[in-house]
């Protein structure tokens, strides 16, 4: 089995139900089908040998699924090209990966420069003819069917994906296609997927809502695929439209229930609001579950390792004793904690996050270098700290290289964050260490307010001591209207530290 199987899955079940829809078109899994296998038969007819490297750089509509769907069908590997993250960004990482053709809206032709790459586009625009968009090449050969080569799971890719750049620029992640199959089987059997669930796909395609996608379409669900991340057309998804899943980050989710009318609207079939990557207070767990009842859920990973090393479902999320853990390791996963001797720690004790298992990519594109620190002893090192307990929940520590010591005190950003948005006027925040001759580092922060607030940097400073002592109360606080986020919705950490960190004292 390989990913796209799923597809086929979907359609067994559900043959004339409907697979994928945006705001105007609906397409049953007949159709679908029809048009990702011609697709892939235009692929193959290009690049008859398997592992070709076909990139897609859109937002998100139905020919920018189709093209990712017919890639993997053809047999070929998906290289994700975010259009939000830069011309300067995309161009360094295609001459780093060098597809051999590139997929692309009209409207992310300035998102990279192509070269000499041929170039597919994913939208009819009045200036490609028909043999170089998606519609036409589906049109040229409908009826058509790829050849199903035969892949090694465990080394053929299924993908090449970026990290996120949060210390420079991304690296370049190998997913086999090992990583997708067991991406499917786990989500259907953690949360549960069946054919009546409906996913709104809101965050980037290429990104985290394509993780959900393949697991929808196994069960025979249908997938809605939201042009722009609008809080209001989110909530009319959830409201008109039968939407049960869901993946937002946490800034997504503040912007959704920061709605004014959002109290007031009812959300009957939404079960599985799942967010990740990012960590979200205990605070704001709490406001989301209130506006969102029995539907709040998580999952941990990387991009180096599919995003569902751990899960934690909606009732176990509301206990009061997982508020603030990012769940359990999920089947086909081992998650554990080690010190940096490389010993693995016994519950309790904190560290560095390790896993193993089905998720893991097969190493860095081009960087033997960066494939070996990643891997030592067959564990992939996540670089984020943490703590398992008895239960076996994992309680994230922040990245380790983001620990801020003052004073010979290890101070967590994420503590410090967590007490600042339990002031009423505090939107969100992001705190980080600046050089200090005194304490070594000092703890300062960017504090977003919400609309209308009036607080005052001493105000903050004054909650935080209250909440935290003086020792861990940011010394300074920077106002913001916005703070500096990626392409996909994360604040950028490492952007507000140089932009915000003051001299040294």
């Amino acid at each position: 089995m390989l990913p796209i199987d799923s597809l086929y899955r979907g359609r067994q079940i559900n043959p004339d139900g409907i697979a994928l829809e945006d705001d105007t078109t609906q397409l049953t899994y007949r159709e679908l089908v029809e048009r990702v296998e011609a697709l892939g038969a235009a692929l193959q007819t290009r690049f008859p040998t398997p592992q070709a490297k076909i990139g897609a750089c859109g937002f998100n509509n139905l020919q920018h699924v189709i093209g990712i769907l017919a890639t993997q069908l053809a047999g070929h590997i998906w290289v994700a090209v975010n259009p939000r993250s830069g011309k300067a960004e995309n161009t360094a990482l295609m001459n780093l990966v060098e597809p051999d053709m590139m997929f692309a809206d009209d409207a992310a032709r300035d998102a990279f420069d192509i070269g000499d790459t041929p170039l597919v586009i994913a939208g009819p625009d009045g200036r490609t003819s028909a043999d170089d968009s998606i519609d036409g090449l589906i049109d040229a050969f409908r009826g058509k069917r790829p050849v199903r080569h035969l892949l090694d799971p465990n080394t053929d890719l299924q993908a090449i994906k970026f990290t996120g750049g949060s210390t420079g620029l991304p690296k370049a992640v190998m997913q086999p296609y090992r990583t997708g199959v067991t991406l499917i089987g786990t989500v259907l059997s953690v949360f549960r997927m069946n054919a009546d669930d409906v996913q709104v796909a809101a965050a980037p395609v290429s990104h985290a809502a394509f993780i959900l996608m393949l697991p929808i379409f196994a069960a025979g669900g249908r997938n809605i695929v939201l042009p722009t991340p609008d809080p209001d057309r989110i909530l009319h998804a959830f409201e008109k439209r039968d939407a049960s899943t869901i993946f937002m980050p946490p800034t997504m989710i503040y912007k959704t229930m920061a709605e004014p009318d959002v109290a007031a609207r009812k959300f009957p079939k939404l079960r599985h609001l799942i967010y990740g990557a990012a960590p979200m207070p205990p605070e704001k767990v709490r406001q989301a579950q209130e506006v969102f009842p029995h539907a709040l859920e998580t999952l941990y990973g990387q991009t180096e390792a599919s995003s569902v090393c751990t899960t934690m479902n909606s009732a176990e999320l509301e206990m009061d004793e997982n508020n603030g853990s990012v769940g359990r390791a999920t089947p086909l996963m081992r998650v554990e904690i080690k010190d940096p001797d490389g010993n693995i720690l016994p519950p309790g004790e904190q560290g560095e996050v390790v896993v193993r298992g089905g998720l893991t990519m097969t190493g860095y594109y081009k960087n033997p270098k960066a494939t070996a620190e990643a891997f030592k002893d067959g564990w992939l090192h996540t670089g984020d700290g943490g703590v398992i307990d008895e239960r076996g929940y994992l309680f994230l520590k922040d990245r380790l290289r983001d620990v801020i010591i003052s004073g010979g005190f290890n101070v967590y950003p994420g503590d410090v964050e967590g007490a600042l948005v339990r002031h009423p006027d505090v939107y969100e925040c992001v705190v980080f260490g600046a050089e200090d001759d005194h304490w070594g580092e000092r703890v300062e922060a960017a504090v977003q307010l919400r609309d209308g607030a009036t607080a005052s940097p001493a105000d903050i400073i004054a909650h935080a001591k209250e909440q935290l002592g003086s020792v861990k109360a940011p010394k300074n606080i920077h106002l913001v209207a916005d703070l500096p986020r990626s392409a996909v919705g994360k604040v950028l950490r490492r952007e507000v530290r140089e932009r915000f960190s003051t001299p040294k004292n």
